[in-house]
């Protein structure tokens, strides 16, 4: 017995030497890609050949790394170090992100980092990154393109994006977000300003409805003598293009120079990684000359290292030098949490006005838009009712379940249904893991208001917010009731033309005389195979109003191109173009299988009977199609009905958000309104409301229909 004790003992012992033997570990979240992350790669390992703790790394998509972050750092379940952009330590800070470097960055330090780079990092006193690189917009210049070159844009930038015209706003003294964290896009700064871009896209100086893919083609193909962008676009530009990057000019208007905005990635620490000494050095370290040095020839980041900047491979590399003198002039941008709810209220107003309406009206609106998505939630009303009501509901299941189980024969079914539940007790699990409980979170969520270190149970004030429009007029600009008709028409539209041209491609496909029909429906199904984002930003690019194909199409013909997102009814007309394109091929192949299953024997008799094509296509076909196509019909109204990717990427909504369908709205409002996830998910539950009972509904009317003709037919 003893020998068989100490034997454990030793076991015991020998299991945990290798453990203890292992060296600390950090582990580091990052969104880097390319030269950016193979660089941080080879620092990680460079740091555990130097100092003995293993650095582990996780790449994040961009895309998802904030709302990554924001779910798993206060739960204790993310990083120690991760790299993110300065502007968002507001949010950060709010939701437990984040925390104070400590000496991580020592007094002695301070004096070795850009001095506006430093300022970024640094809220109420303290410091709350270790700046890595900055980044900002600058000017591009073509050195093969002549000023004054005929058929040339003197320049090229995305005059629509708010990040882009912040740089024009200050050369007018402006700014979008005051220091106060009021609205500051509605003074007269704003309005010339916005005045000024408009009467240059006027002159045709600057492209109007430019993106940055267009303006990278207009600038790598000669079509624009300058561009304003970002460090970004270098590594999209042909090696055989000859250019040059300076500082942005000065606003002839003003007599200013333009200053953009700045954005300065930083390592950050978690409340974790904090209070772990190796982390605060590795963050030191990270952020330290030897470290910028190799960000900076490996990776051409614009390191904020001073010293960096002494050794002549980067003081002589000319687009990182020209990039950094560019940042001394740029002010950082602002890490007040409302400044998220900016961004869509300034490029509506601005889009508005580069429509040609009325200026003030349209920044004004854009106030009003920004104070009504920072309106505060209702006040908590009391539990009890809501209490009540779940207990009356639990006790009513409760009762029918008791009497239910007492009755016999409801006994004497479950014991001859055992086995049948066995069979299905997993796939019963899956459906309440993946789709129930989520149902469930969804609802709880539209209880509740406020962030999500903070949230507020308010009720049912969120519905009672979207049922009463916020207190403003039932068919006012972007009211619930004006969104769900919108919602109501595009499916309407889309529905009716997929099952129209779906069916006629159909029918004509499967006639046995039709040659080459296996090609034909190849090809016709290739829009339904290709990825709908694919589509939708392809669609988009020939709705482009200068240069898209349709256009071109139409001058070809000797019509007036067309502004199709300036409009309503031609917005809406792209997206149902967009959409239809995607949907008819589903529809297709869902009757070219119902046509299969109809009996030749049917049709020739009554080809016999003297009917005609026609006649038996709306007496016979059509009949026995409508068994097969009302569940297709439904499936096809549910996916339109929530068609996401089409109205944001082709049309975003546009003319102000006129073309919006509710998924998209509720997006906004999760997204770019404050984050208000609970209104968002309020907006969800009334979704799936609408949506369940528009498919019972349409289930009830289609099969009384469907059955009369299969009897009538029969």
């Amino acid at each position: 017995m003893r020998r068989l004790f100490a034997l454990l003992v030793l076991a015991a012992i020998v299991s945990l030497v290798p453990a203890c033997a292992e060296p600390p570990s950090l582990v580091l979240w990052h969104s880097y890609r390319g030269d950016e992350e193979r660089a941080l790669v080879e620092l990680a390992k460079r740091y555990e050949r130097e100092h003995g703790i293993h650095v582990e790394l996780l790449g994040l998509p961009f895309d998802a790394y904030s709302a990554k972050l924001q779910a798993a750092v206060p739960r204790a379940h993310g990083p120690d170090v991760f790299i993110d952009a300065h502007e968002r330590l507001g949010i950060y800070r709010r939701e437990g992100v984040v925390a104070p470097v400590g000496d991580a960055m020592p007094p002695e330090d301070v004096a070795s980092y850009e001095p506006t780079a430093l300022d970024a990092v640094t809220l109420d006193g303290e410091r709350w990154g270790v700046p890595l690189s900055t980044k900002s917009l600058a000017l591009y210049v073509n050195d093969g393109v002549p000023a004054g070159a005929p058929d040339v844009y003197p320049l090229a930038y995305e005059a629509e994006n708010p990040y882009h015209h912040a740089a024009v706003l200050s050369a007018f003294g402006g700014a979008l977000l005051a220091p106060d964290g009021s609205y500051g896009f509605d003074d007269d700064a704003s309005l010339r300003s916005v005045l000024y871009v408009r009467d240059l896209i006027a002159k045709h100086e600057i492209p109007g409805d430019a993106n940055g893919a267009l303006v990278k083609q207009l600038f790598a193909s000669g079509r624009a003598r300058t561009s304003i962008d970002g460090p970004w676009l270098a590594a999209d530009l042909p090696p055989s293009l000859h250019y040059h990057v300076e500082p942005l000019p000065v606003v002839q208007e003003t007599g200013r120079r333009m200053r953009p905005l700045l954005t300065v990635e930083a390592v950050m620490l978690s409340p974790s990684g904090a209070r772990r000494s190796e982390a605060r050095a590795f963050a030191r370290w990270l952020g330290g000359a030897d470290a910028a040095l190799v960000r900076a020839t490996e990776a051409h980041q614009v390191v904020a290292s001073e010293p960096a900047w002494h050794d002549p491979r980067v003081a002589g590399d000319p687009l990182l030098a020209a990039f950094h003198e560019q940042a001394r002039a740029a002010d950082p941008m602002p890490t007040s949490t409302r400044m998220r709810a900016v961004w869509v209220p300034v490029q509506e107003a601005m889009r508005r006005v580069f429509r040609g309406e009325d200026a003030r009206l349209a920044l004004d609106d854009g106030k009003r838009r920004f104070e009504d998505a920072l309106k505060p939630p209702p006040p908590p009303p009391s539990p009890a009712p809501l209490a009540l009501a779940l207990g009356a509901l639990a006790l009513v299941g409760a009762l029918f379940a008791v009497r239910r189980a007492r009755a016999p024969a409801f006994r004497q079914e479950l014991r001859e249904s055992r086995t049948a539940y066995r069979y299905v007790a997993h796939a019963a699990v899956v459906v309440v893991v993946l789709v129930v409980l989520p149902l469930a979170a969804g609802a709880l969520t539209s209880l509740f208001a406020g962030t999500r270190a903070d949230p507020r149970y308010v009720g049912l004030g969120n519905y009672l917010a979207i049922l009463t429009a916020r207190g403003g007029s039932l068919l006012g600009h972007g009211s619930f009731y004006v969104t769900l008709l919108v919602t109501v028409l595009w499916t309407v539209c889309n529905v009716t033309l997929h099952v129209g041209i779906g069916v006629a491609l159909g029918v004509v496909l499967s006639r046995p005389a039709m040659r080459l029909k296996s090609l034909y429906r190849v090809l016709l199904v290739l829009p339904w195979a290709v990825p709908s984002y694919v589509t939708a930003l392809a669609w988009k690019g020939m709705f482009h109003r200068q240069f898209g194909a349709i256009n071109a199409i139409l001058s070809w013909l000797g019509v007036q191109p067309v502004s199709w997102f300036s409009h309503f009814s031609t917005a809406l007309a792209a997206n149902v173009a967009t959409n239809t394109w995607l949907g008819f091929p589903f529809m297709m192949v869902v009757t070219l299988g119902a046509l299969t299953s109809i009996p030749r024997e049917v049709l020739e008799a009554a080809e016999v009977d003297g009917a005609t094509r026609w006649q038996r296509f709306r007496g016979v076909t059509v009949p026995l199609l409508k068994p097969t196509m009302l569940p297709a019909v439904v499936l096809g109204s549910v996916w339109t009905f929530n068609m996401f990717n089409v109205v944001f990427l082709v049309s975003g909504g546009e003319p102000d958000g006129t073309t919006d369908i509710l998924v998209s709205d509720a997006y906004r409002w999760a997204f770019t309104r404050d984050a208000q996830y609970g209104y968002a998910a309020a907006y969800a539950v009334l979704i799936f409301l609408i949506l369940a009972a528009g498919s019972r509904l349409l289930s009830r009317v289609g099969a009384s229909p469907a059955r009369d003709g299969s009897e009538a037919t029969t």
